[in-house]
Protein backbone atom coordinates (compact mmCIF):
# COMPACT_ATOMS: atom_id res chain seq x y z
CA UNK A 1 0.00 0.00 0.00
CA UNK A 2 0.90 3.25 -0.66
CA UNK A 3 0.84 6.36 1.83
CA UNK A 4 1.74 10.04 0.28
CA UNK A 5 3.50 12.12 2.93
CA UNK A 6 3.38 15.78 2.67
CA UNK A 7 6.23 18.30 4.03
CA UNK A 8 5.67 21.90 4.70
CA UNK A 9 8.04 24.63 6.25
CA UNK A 10 11.12 23.64 7.72
CA UNK A 11 10.30 19.76 7.22
CA UNK A 12 10.50 19.87 3.55
CA UNK A 13 13.90 22.72 3.38
CA UNK A 14 15.15 19.75 5.63
CA UNK A 15 14.68 16.92 3.18
CA UNK A 16 14.53 18.55 0.06
CA UNK A 17 11.13 17.14 -0.65
CA UNK A 18 7.53 18.88 -0.48
CA UNK A 19 6.18 14.87 -1.09
CA UNK A 20 7.43 11.54 -0.77
CA UNK A 21 5.13 8.05 -1.18
CA UNK A 22 6.19 5.20 1.36
CA UNK A 23 5.53 1.85 0.61
CA UNK A 24 4.15 -0.02 3.38
CA UNK A 25 3.03 -3.46 4.97
CA UNK A 26 -1.13 -3.90 4.89
CA UNK A 27 -1.49 -2.50 8.55
CA UNK A 28 0.20 0.14 9.40
CA UNK A 29 -0.14 2.69 12.47
CA UNK A 30 0.99 6.51 11.72
CA UNK A 31 3.10 6.29 14.90
CA UNK A 32 5.17 3.13 12.86
CA UNK A 33 4.96 5.53 9.70
CA UNK A 34 7.01 8.69 11.18
CA UNK A 35 9.66 6.27 12.53
CA UNK A 36 9.94 4.63 8.82
CA UNK A 37 10.05 8.32 7.61
CA UNK A 38 12.73 9.22 10.15
CA UNK A 39 14.95 6.25 8.81
CA UNK A 40 14.62 6.87 5.22
CA UNK A 41 15.53 10.89 6.17
CA UNK A 42 17.69 10.89 9.35
CA UNK A 43 18.36 14.15 9.35
CA UNK A 44 14.34 15.41 9.89
CA UNK A 45 14.89 13.25 13.20
CA UNK A 46 16.13 16.40 14.97
CA UNK A 47 13.18 18.82 13.41
CA UNK A 48 10.57 16.67 13.52
CA UNK A 49 10.90 14.49 17.12
CA UNK A 50 10.92 15.67 20.88
CA UNK A 51 13.89 14.25 22.11
CA UNK A 52 12.27 14.41 25.85
CA UNK A 53 9.27 12.73 24.75
CA UNK A 54 10.34 10.87 21.42
CA UNK A 55 7.28 12.01 20.10
CA UNK A 56 6.94 14.21 17.03
CA UNK A 57 3.47 16.14 18.16
CA UNK A 58 4.99 18.57 20.31
CA UNK A 59 7.03 19.72 17.06
CA UNK A 60 4.33 19.55 14.16
CA UNK A 61 0.59 19.43 13.34
CA UNK A 62 -0.51 16.30 11.58
CA UNK A 63 -3.05 15.54 9.75
CA UNK A 64 -4.24 12.47 8.02
CA UNK A 65 -6.96 13.16 5.32
CA UNK A 66 -7.16 16.77 6.20
CA UNK A 67 -8.36 15.52 9.95
CA UNK A 68 -6.07 17.02 12.75
CA UNK A 69 -5.19 13.39 14.33
CA UNK A 70 -6.47 14.15 17.97
CA UNK A 71 -9.72 14.08 16.15
CA UNK A 72 -8.43 10.66 14.60
CA UNK A 73 -6.70 8.12 17.13
CA UNK A 74 -3.42 10.35 17.80
CA UNK A 75 -0.64 8.32 16.78
CA UNK A 76 -2.32 5.20 16.79
CA UNK A 77 -3.93 6.18 13.80
CA UNK A 78 -4.45 2.97 11.66
CA UNK A 79 -3.21 4.23 7.82
CA UNK A 80 -4.77 2.59 4.20
CA UNK A 81 -3.49 2.60 1.16
CA UNK A 82 -4.26 6.25 -0.51
CA UNK A 83 -4.03 7.75 3.03
CA UNK A 84 -2.23 11.20 2.69
CA UNK A 85 0.00 12.61 5.84
CA UNK A 86 0.60 16.45 6.11
CA UNK A 87 3.25 17.46 8.49
CA UNK A 88 3.63 21.06 9.50
CA UNK A 89 5.65 22.15 11.41
CA UNK A 90 4.54 23.99 14.54
CA UNK A 91 6.40 27.85 15.47
CA UNK A 92 7.00 28.27 19.09
CA UNK A 93 8.07 31.78 19.85
CA UNK A 94 7.43 34.23 22.66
Amino acid sequence: MTITFRFLGSFRRVINKGKIDLEAECFITLREAIQKIVEIFPSLRDVLIDPELADPRPNSLILVNGKEISVLNGLDTQLKDGDEVVLIPVVHGG
